[in-house]
C-alpha cells in the first residue's frame, strides 16, 4: 500500500499553526451575513478564474465574472467553456463533500468529467487515459515529466485511494492529507488532459470533507496562479527525486503547500477582522448594516488608507461609473458609517468617528 514519505518540518509546523489561528478566527468571526455570502461569491469566482488562467485560460476576470453570470462574451470557445466547466465543479465539490462514506475514483472521475465537458472527447471525459503522455517545457520542448505508463494508472490509484481510507491516513492532519492528494495526483497524471484542475478539486473536497472549508472564503488558485514557477518548481523539486513515486520525499512540496494555505487564509482573517469586528458598521448596539460587495470595498479602503478622495475611490471599483460610487458613497453616509470633509473638490471621505 502507497505510504508518502515527508517530515514535519519546523516550516510545516510553523504553517500549520497559522492556518490554525487563521481558522479560529475566521470560523468564529460575527460576521454580517451580507459579508459572508460576498465572501464566498468572491472566492467562487477567484476559484473560478485562477483555477482555469494557470491552465492558460485566456479570459480576463471581468469575462470570467460575466460568463459566470451567463452573459455573452468574445473569447475563444473552449476558454468560455473551460470557465463554465469549473463553475460546475465547484458546485459539485458542493455535493460531493455532503456524501458519507471514504474518497472513492467514482468521485475523483466526476470531477474529471465535469473539469473536461465539451473540451475533449465523450469517451475521455471522467476515464482514466489509456495512452502515454508526457509533459513538456513550452519554449525548449523538453521533457520535464513522463507519468507512469497508462496500465499502472489504475492500480496506482487504487493503491493511493486505498491508503487515504485508512485510520493511519485520518490521524494525519487535513492540510497536509489535502497537500499530499494534489501532489500524488498531478503525479499518477490519470487522465489525458484536466488533471491540474482535477488534482486541485479532489484536494479541496478533502478539505471540505473535513471541516477545514473555512466558510468556503478561500481561493488557492489564486496564490498558485500568481506564482507559477514557485507553484512548478515546487512540483519539480519532488518529481526528479526518483522515478517511483512512493520514494519521493514530499516534504519539499508540503512546506509549499502549507505556506500556500496559510498566506490565503492570513489575508482572508485580515480582512474580516477588519469587517466583522467594527462598530463602525453599525447604527446603534445589536444593529448590524447590510452593505453591498461595493461597499464592503468601499468601506476597507477608507479602514485602510484613512481617508480617500472621490477620484481614489472610483478606482478601487472597477468598470463602475462615477454616479455609481456616488450614490454607494451617500449611502454609506446616510447609514452613518462615513462621513464628508470638506464640500470643494478636494473634499476626503472617511469613517465616521464615533460618537
Amino acid at each position: 500500500m502507497y505510504q508518502p514519505r515527508f517530515t514535519i518540518s519546523n516550516k510545516i509546523l510553523k504553517n500549520i499553526g497559522v492556518i490554525e489561528a487563521a481558522k479560529e478566527v475566521i470560523e468564529n468571526a460575527p460576521l454580517i451575513p451580507d459579508f459572508e455570502r460576498d465572501f464566498r461569491t468572491d472566492a467562487i469566482v477567484r476559484q473560478v478564474y485562477h483555477g482555469t488562467h494557470i491552465e492558460g485560460n485566456d479570459l480576463t476576470l471581468s469575462q470570467t465574472k460575466q460568463v459566470m453570470l451567463g452573459e455573452e462574451v468574445f473569447g475563444r470557445e473552449r476558454d468560455v467553456q473551460e470557465v463554465i466547466n469549473y463553475r460546475n465543479v465547484v458546485r459539485l465539490m458542493d455535493e460531493l463533500s455532503q456524501k458519507k462514506g471514504s474518497y472513492d475514483l467514482d468521485s475523483l472521475l466526476e470531477i474529471h468529467k465535469a473539469t473536461v465537458e465539451r473540451i475533449v472527447p465523450p469517451d475521455k471525459a471522467g476515464k482514466l487515459r489509456t495512452t502515454q503522455v508526457v509533459i513538456k517545457e513550452e519554449n525548449t520542448g523538453r521533457v520535464i515529466l513522463e507519468p507512469p505508463a497508462p496500465h499502472e494508472v489504475p492500480y496506482m490509484l487504487e493503491d493511493f485511494l486505498n491508503w487515504l481510507n485508512t485510520p493511519e491516513s485520518r490521524d494525519i492532519h487535513p492540510i497536509l492529507r489535502a497537500g499530499i492528494v494534489h501532489y500524488v495526483l498531478v503525479a499518477i497524471h490519470p487522465f489525458v488532459e484536466g488533471n491540474g484542475r482535477s488534482a486541485r478539486a479532489f484536494a479541496n473536497l478533502l478539505m471540505l470533507k473535513e471541516n477545514y472549508d473555512m466558510k468556503k472564503f478561500f481561493a488557492l488558485e489564486e496564490h498558485f496562479d500568481r506564482d507559477l514557477s514557485r507553484y512548478y518548481e515546487a512540483f519539480f523539486i519532488v518529481d526528479k527525486q526518483a522515478d517511483d513515486i512512493s520514494q519521493r520525499d514530499l516534504t519539499p512540496w508540503l512546506e509549499y503547500f502549507t505556506e500556500t494555505v496559510a498566506v490565503e487564509l492570513t489575508k482572508i482573517k485580515e480582512k474580516i477582522r477588519k469587517l466583522s469586528m467594527d462598530s463602525r458598521l453599525k447604527l446603534k448596539i445589536g444593529e448590524q448594516v447590510a452593505l453591498s460587495a461595493r461597499q464592503v470595498k468601499l468601506v476597507e479602503y477608507l479602514s485602510e488608507h484613512g481617508s480617500a478622495k472621490m477620484k481614489e475611490l472610483g478606482n478601487v471599483l472597477e468598470m463602475v461609473s462615477e454616479d455609481t460610487v456616488l450614490r454607494d458613497l451617500k449611502d454609506l453616509m446616510k447609514k452613518g458609517i462615513i462621513e464628508k470633509e470638506g464640500s470643494t473638490k478636494a473634499a476626503r471621505y472617511v469613517i465616521r468617528r464615533k460618537n
